[in-house]
């Protein structure tokens, strides 16, 4: 696609398994260090069908600031992970227990490269900007502006004037201030580097109970429990000063501005009841669950932008039932449940949202089925409806040319109708042999928005048929597979004005493993995968007016010892 970058990944686990007295306990932790160059997503299906193998980020520094913006190897974001629980599982006369805690902590960096320094202080006319010294930190305000060239003094220079732009990319070009031929010689370009820190960390207990009784000689079965997270994110934004924008993306260890500083503290509690009977005709189910969610922002510059709002939900209702047909094997079922969706931290982050105008998103979900199954032989048909309402968008009353590094465009999220959706599923997963299997699945989606704006179109993104084909071979040590996905036309935008072609992928693979290597050697597995055999141009993941390019053809040989 443009320009090579390597990403590593460092990961390690662990898992020990033991029976102290009549308790069961599982402890398990884990380690991830991840660095991962991103790529950039197509605006519009005229880029796409312009480049459709490339995302528009650039492989060569070119010195000039506005270019470089898009260049590859400074969309970059940094994680690591550390993860843990310790897992019990008694029982406490006839009621079975499992319970954990747990503990997670991720932090990592996101890394972007804008095209120019900002403005934080007023230096006065005649002075050079203090944020081209390394040795100062600015923490809080706002934007009064924004750098592109200076002289050696450090003041901030004007193009020429009347002089026309020859950058037309990216974004369609910036004018005369962004060009480094509209300015006079000696004129340095500056630029940033902009980071997006956070540091998240979450403990938590649960506990699930099962107790199994009998009512008037019926199997009924009585779960309840509870799940507590206490969890936190901190985050701050922070903007670096290229060392020389004109040679190197390299950026100042020391920050010139600290854009924000604020914790997102949020504590949740959610408790259910279920209880299921047997009445050899059918079994039924009726639970019930609530959720109480307090969320918090708490800004270290600026305490008046503090917010806080409580999230519960009403009590949620489930139901279902499976009930046995006269054909031996058939069965129909079906289930009723209210979901919710508490109001998320980052709703919080913008300071001008009014909380009073935000309700956590609900949903009611609704399917009924067939399902048959005889050895060699499985087949379902299901109906699905959803009601999806309150959803939390983000409103902006400005816009911004380009990318808006400094999240500057004014809005604030409201709740913003809703979206209906009701289709079929169906699958079919036959042994044509003993050795060859084949599964067969088909979606009919129909995705609705009904807010005001968009009520009848169809939701971005969603896919009105979609099916899978795969076959699966097994005999001893050899397996092998091909599966093949079908995705129909999409939408890039809620007002249906921009469709996709439909796109078929292919997948390969198989492998085998061998036994009886040696003392030290217990096992050796060997696979081969193919992914996009056919080398299928598409556009994978869909966001509001843009796309991400799917991946093309992967090639991956895998080796694992057994020792």
């Amino acid at each position: 696609m443009g320009g090579s970058v390597t990403n590593s990944r460092d990961h390690a686990e662990g898992k020990i398994i033991s029976r102290i007295g009549e308790v069961d306990l599982t402890g398990y932790i884990s380690y991830d260090d991840a660095q991962e160059y991103t790529y950039q997503r197509v605006y519009g299906l005229a880029q796409y069908e312009q480049t459709p193998d490339w995302d528009g980020l650039t492989k060569d520094f070119s010195g000039v600031p506005y270019q470089d913006q898009v260049f590859r190897e400074t969309w970059i974001t940094e994680r690591e992970n550390l993860f843990g629980y310790l897992k019990a599982d008694f029982k406490l006369g006839d009621v079975a227990v499992s319970s954990n805690v747990y503990y997670h902590e991720n932090k990592g960096t996101g890394k972007w490269m804008p095209y120019y320094m900002v403005d934080v202080i007023d230096d006065g006319a005649g002075n050079p900007h203090s944020e081209l010294d390394n040795s100062n930190t600015i923490y809080g305000g706002a934007s009064q502006g924004t750098i592109y060239f200076v002289n050696k003094a450090g003041d901030s220079l004007s193009p020429i004037d009347g002089c026309a732009s020859s950058i037309g990319a990216p974004y369609g070009g910036g004018g005369a201030a962004v060009d480094p031929g509209c300015y006079e010689q000696g004129a340095m370009p500056v630029s940033s580097n902009r980071h997006s820190n956070y540091n998240k960390k979450r403990y938590g207990v649960n506990a699930d109970l099962i107790w199994n009784t009998t009512i008037a000689g019926m199997d009924n079965t009585v779960r309840g429990g509870f799940w507590y997270e206490d969890y936190q994110r901190d985050e701050n934004r922070s903007w670096h000063k290229t060392i020389d924008a004109a040679t190197s993306p390299r950026y100042e260890s020391n920050p010139y501005w600290i854009q924000y500083s604020r914790e997102f503290p949020v504590e949740t509690l959610m408790y259910y009841v279920e209880d299921e009977i047997d009445t050899g005709f059918a079994k039924v189910r009726l639970g019930a669950k609530k959720f109480n969610v307090d969320v918090t922002k708490e800004d270290q510059f600026t305490p008046a932008n503090d917010l806080s709002v409580s999230s519960d939900s009403d009590v949620l209702i489930s139901a279902g039932f499976v009930a046995p047909l006269p054909l031996r094997g058939l069965e129909v079922f079906g289930g009723y449940a209210e979901n919710f969706a508490a109001i998320k931290d980052a709703v919080l982050e913008r300071d001008d949202t009014d909380l009073s105008l935000v309700e956590p998103e609900t949903a009611d979900n609704i399917d009924l089925g067939l399902r048959y199954s005889t050895p060699g032989f499985n087949a379902s048909i299901t109906y699905y409806d959803i009601k999806f309402e309150n959803r939390i968008t983000f409103v902006s009353n400005e816009s911004v040319n380009g990318i808006d590094f400094l999240e500057a465009a004014a809005g604030g999220y409201v709740n913003d109708g809703g979206i209906e959706s009701n289709g079929i599923e169906a699958s079919i997963d036959y042994n044509l042999t003993d050795n060859l299997g084949i599964y067969v699945s088909y979606t009919k989606n129909d995705a609705t928005y009904t807010d005001k704006d968009f009520r009848g179109n169809t939701v971005l993104g969603s896919a009105e048929d979609m099916a899978v084909v795969s076959f699966d071979y097994t005999k001893g040590d050899l397996y092998a597979g091909f599966s093949t996905k079908y995705v129909g036309e999409r939408y890039l935008d809620q007002a249906n004005t921009q469709e996709t072609d439909s796109y078929i992928v292919s997948d390969l693979y198989i492998g085998k493993t061998a036994y009886d290597l040696g003392e030290a050697i217990e096992s050796m597995e060997l696979s081969f995968t193919i992914n996009n055999v056919f080398d299928e141009e598409y556009l994978g993941t869909i966001a509001s007016n843009a796309g991400w390019i799917g991946a093309p053809r992967i090639a991956a040989l895998n080796v694992k010892f057994v020792m």
